[in-house]
């Protein structure tokens, strides 16, 4: 009999609502073609086996989103217990709207995108500046900090002066959170704080002195981050 390690398993869960197993089975198969089965427990957990070796640049090549939620993936190894571990920064996609054309820059997206998190990387549209309603940028969040809905950037003009630009941030998926901890996990439903509430918003970032003003150019794609 062949063991879970043996087999380079990998041990996932989401961070929010449970996706259907099939839902979760095409996901692998496409993203990660080394994946030779997918298996699942009642209580959400999710074993991925891989082909080879290989499967380990599934850990590097992270964070991974399922339809915008993020999937914690750690390496399976005997004796390990099924839990899930509570968490303050979690991938999330945002939407950047009402960008000036002149950040459209692989520099300027990650300037903009750093007011909210840490800048991963974009989407190919975004990369490929063919919609200009939106730019869509994966940030790492950190949960325990306010969320911003606007960030001003003031963008130098020729003259020394500078020029006020506002962009909305828009968030395609935000995890569950227990107010009192401040994290991200299992214990949420058990959170004495936990109110049906709307999110609280803080007000605008200002960021100064940017300088993007040359047309979007390709961007470098390792391991799934933005490379400037």
């Amino acid at each position: 009999m062949v063991s879970l390690y043996e087999k380079q398993t990998f041990l996932g869960y989401f961070l929010g609502k449970r996706p259907y197993f099939h839902h979760v089975n095409e996901f692998a198969r496409s993203v990660w073609p080394m994946v030779r089965e997918v298996k699942a427990t009642a209580n959400g957990f999710f074993f991925f086996e891989f082909k080879t070796l290989a499967a380990m640049e599934v850990i590097e090549g992270g964070p991974w989103l399922f339809n915008g939620q993020a999937i914690v993936l750690q390496k399976w190894e005997p004796g390990m217990v099924l839990r899930k571990l509570q968490h303050t920064q979690v991938p999330v996609w945002i939407k950047l709207r009402h960008l000036p054309v002149e950040l459209w820059t692989s520099e300027g997206l990650s300037v903009v995108a750093s007011g909210v998190g840490k800048p991963l990387y974009p989407d190919a549209i975004t990369r490929a500046c063919t919609r200009l309603d939106f730019a869509r940028v994966c940030v790492m969040l950190d949960i325990s900090a306010k969320l911003l809905k606007h960030i001003v950037i003031m963008v130098p003009k020729e003259d020394g002066s500078e020029v006020a630009c506002k962009v909305d941030v828009e968030y395609e998926w935000l995890p569950p959170k227990c107010t009192t901890n401040v994290t991200v996990g299992p214990f949420y439903q058990d959170c004495p704080t936990t109110k049906p509430e709307k999110p609280y918003h803080s007000p605008s970032a200002i960021l100064h002195g940017v300088r993007c003003l040359q047309p979007i150019r390709a961007v470098s794609i390792r391991h799934n981050r933005l490379t400037l």
